[in-house]
């Protein structure tokens, strides 16, 4: 005769299973975030709709509809739904919150502008969050001229800033990090976008689309038809091979390359003298400029975002 499993057993049993369960759901999202491969989606457009902004915007390819945010920067808001966020934002470029209201609609026309052709998406499908009612997924973006979200940052329409990935060829989204920064300070330099706000400059834009370099793997992009999911991983290539290889050079090298070592006084320097120095930009300047006085220039090391080899690099320019 055999007897019914007991309360206990039968408890036990339900839990196993649900643990089995969840465990399963933690890994297969786990992998879909992680994935290394690119879904390519070529020939996607721009679906009009109220909540597309600057940085985030609802694309068609072919008979599907995806919500994407770009990854590593961010435009600011184009209304005040979000105040605590929009503060921040104008905070961080020291304009007034209207102003930064203005910037952020000014992203999202030049974001409409940029998508009104056919563009490329880049994407590992990994989850954005969001408020809408479709799934939001992170993305690059390229158009004609480039990566969208270089030219939102060199115009002054947005920040370096958010979920940080590598882009397709590029080994560490350090690499990246590191170009938008540079195109940040050029913005500033230039005064325009946010950057320009407060000297009326703020519709003024980059002078040179050239220098936004596109996705690619051995120099060529890898796209798949519309309306269909191409799935590749990039092959590691010599830095040389990859069009993303690092950070563009700024106009200011030149100038670098004059400044005498050892000739900084750090308490003293300009801000324009500072952005002579190799790997010191307008905002880097501003924060050494902050944090004085220094007892020494060796104190360039509590500086926030110089790291050892930026502060090997920028150490001998100074007394």
């Amino acid at each position: 005769m055999i007897l019914p499993p007991s309360n206990f057993l039968r408890v036990g049993i339900c839990a196993l299973i649900a643990v089995v369960v969840l465990s399963s759901a933690t890994v297969d999202l786990r992998a879909r975030d992680q994935s290394k491969d690119w879904i390519v989606l070529k020939g996607c457009r721009l679906i009009p709709n109220p909540a597309n902004d600057g940085d985030s915007f609802h694309v068609s390819t072919g008979k599907k509809e995806y919500l994407f945010r770009l990854y590593l920067v961010d435009a600011p808001e184009t209304d005040e739904m979000t105040p605590r966020r929009l503060v921040e934002q104008a905070k961080y470029f020291d304009i007034t919150v209207p102003q930064a209201i203005e910037v952020g609609r000014a992203a999202k026309d030049f974001t409409q502008e940029k998508l009104s052709q056919p563009f490329t998406v880049f994407t590992h499908m990994s989850d954005a969050l969001g408020q809408s009612r479709l799934e939001r997924f992170y993305a690059f973006v390229e158009t004609k001229e480039g990566d969208l979200g270089e030219q939102l940052v060199r115009n002054g329409l947005a920040r370096s800033y958010g979920f940080k990935g590598a882009p397709p060829g590029v080994t560490s989204s350090r690499i990246e990090v590191e170009k938008l920064q540079q195109l940040e300070d050029e913005a500033k330099r230039d005064k325009i976008g946010a950057w320009g706000a407060n000297a009326g400059r703020l519709n003024a834009h980059a002078q040179t689309p050239s220098a936004f370099n596109s996705f690619g793997v051995d120099g060529k992009t890898r796209l798949a038809p519309a309306d269909s999911h191409a799935v590749f991983s990039p092959v590691a290539k010599p830095a040389a091979s990859i069009a993303r290889s690092g950070p563009v050079e700024t106009t200011g090298s030149h100038a670098k390359e004059k400044t005498p070592l050892g000739n900084i006084d750090i308490n003293t320097a300009t801000e324009k003298e500072l952005t002579t120095v190799p790997g010191i930009g307008y905002v880097m300047a501003a924060r050494i400029i902050a944090a004085r006085p220094f007892r020494s220039a060796d104190d360039l090391k509590r500086v926030s975002g110089i790291g050892k080899k930026k502060y090997a690099q920028a150490r001998p320019y100074f007394q």
